[in-house]
């Protein structure tokens, strides 16, 4: 067990720093947004975790601890102090070659403890402190997206070989799903979160959901007949934010008008690219998300829809590992589920508000904040996205953001009653 823990330990740790590698530190110092922590923040406050909750309880820590302790605090308030989130961007030291040696030396500490043995609730906090930087790997890539699309330069992340990005067409069509009693959340094999647990019974109406993603085409669409426009598709607190916002697309999306002939673009990880109109559409809200599912006459599935038509899906799909960091379109040649793309691609928002599971338990002590203090005012999201590391997730795993957010990687399948 610690053996494999280890590897899977150090695996990890290395590939949030090789997602570092292609930036400078002043890159990874930036910070846009309150929303948008700074690259070098994700790489300390990763390390603190480990450090705060497996090296703190077995009387180890750094030289840094008390400082680092304030600077990389996230949000666990029994822990202390912290640095505002908003001021992240301003912790221009350390520096990032002392926060690289900060992590080395936490990842030293946590080898030799597991090397030398330690009991199952600490080999439970090196699991969880995998699965937190697997969140914040998605996170960084998120980040580092919207800090650079800042810049009226519109520098790459990455580059990757064009040749690697798809442009097939699917039509979607709906799938009926039957009704009856079913057991929704974690089975209690492998890891998962507080939030998806227990297991409990719903009872399901006869319901249908479409066999593939919105795509850009689709949306190009909806804001050509006016879908920013009129109130009567938005609920309340939607249509305040596009007034106040100027919502006129999704995020990211730039729109040129050449020759009479509408043209649009988006600042991508790969720089501005242009819309490729049989991928999902990406980076929408939850508010824009309810407005055109209305628009189109259907509406967003629940989260136990969701898992229902997910769970005898085989889990795979467009995520962080294919270095593409954008939604594609589905493919044709290797898909051969009647439903499609339900991992990978995009976060799927579902009309489900995040709140806790019947009988569900908080954790005791600082790590008990994880997850259940956030069951307030968010929408649930299902499915992992492009820049989601692939074995992180499972059809119980359960995302969660504010209706108005839309800097991660979110998109939407349509859903319907039966008819």
């Amino acid at each position: 067990m610690s053996q494999n823990l280890i590897e899977r330990f150090v695996s990890v740790r290395n590939q949030t720093i090789n997602l570092s590698k292609p930036l400078s530190e002043a890159d990874m110092t930036i910070q846009a947004a309150e929303f948008a922590s700074p690259g070098k923040w994700h790489l300390a406050h990763t390390s603190w975790f480990f450090e705060e909750f497996f090296m703190r309880p077995l009387g180890q820590q750094t030289a840094e601890s008390a400082a680092y302790r304030f600077l990389f605090n996230s949000y666990y308030e029994t822990v202390g102090s912290r640095q505002a989130q908003a001021r992240r961007g301003l912790i221009t030291r350390p520096s990032l070659a002392m926060v690289l040696n900060y992590r080395e030396q936490v990842d030293q500490a946590v080898i030799e403890a597991l090397q030398n043995g330690v009991d199952a609730s600490m080999q439970d906090i090196i699991e969880l402190g995998i699965h937190h930087e697997q969140q914040h790997q998605e996170l960084f890539l998120t980040d580092i997206l919207y800090n650079l699309a800042q810049n009226p330069l519109y520098p790459a992340y990455h580059s990757p070989e064009a040749s690697k990005y798809r442009h097939e067409s699917t039509a979607a069509r709906m799938l009926a799903f039957d009704s009856g009693l079913e057991s929704i959340g974690h089975d209690g094999k492998g890891f998962g979160f507080d939030n998806e647990f227990p297991q409990h019974k719903v009872y399901l109406e006869p319901f249908q959901l479409a066999s593939s993603l919105v795509t850009n085409a689709d949306w190009v669409e909806f804001i050509k007949d006016s879908g920013y426009r009129n109130p009567l598709l938005w609920l309340a607190d939607g249509w305040k934010t596009v007034q106040t916002e100027n919502w006129q697309m999704p995020l990211y999306w730039i729109h040129r008008e050449e020759n009479a002939d509408q043209h649009y673009q988006s600042m991508t990880l790969a720089g501005i690219q242009p819309i490729n109109l049989n991928a999902p559409v990406t980076h929408i809200s939850y508010f824009e998300a309810d407005a055109y599912a209305k628009w189109a006459g259907k509406r967003l599935p629940t989260e136990m829809e969701w898992e229902i038509a997910a769970r005898e899906q085989p889990l795979n799909g467009n995520f962080a590992h294919t270095g593409l960091y954008q939604p594609q379109p589905v493919n044709s040649s290797t898909s051969k589920s009647a439903i499609q793309q339900i991992y990978g691609d995009v976060w799927e928002w579902t009309s489900s508000p995040y709140i806790a599971y019947p009988g569900f338990k908080i954790r005791p002590g600082a790590v008990g904040e994880y997850n259940g203090k956030f069951m307030n005012g968010q929408y649930v999201l299902r499915g992992g996205s492009c820049v989601s590391p692939a074995d992180h997730l499972r059809p119980s795993y359960r995302n969660f953001f504010y209706p108005h957010q839309r800097w991660q990687f979110t998109g939407l399948r349509l859903a319907a009653n039966e008819e």
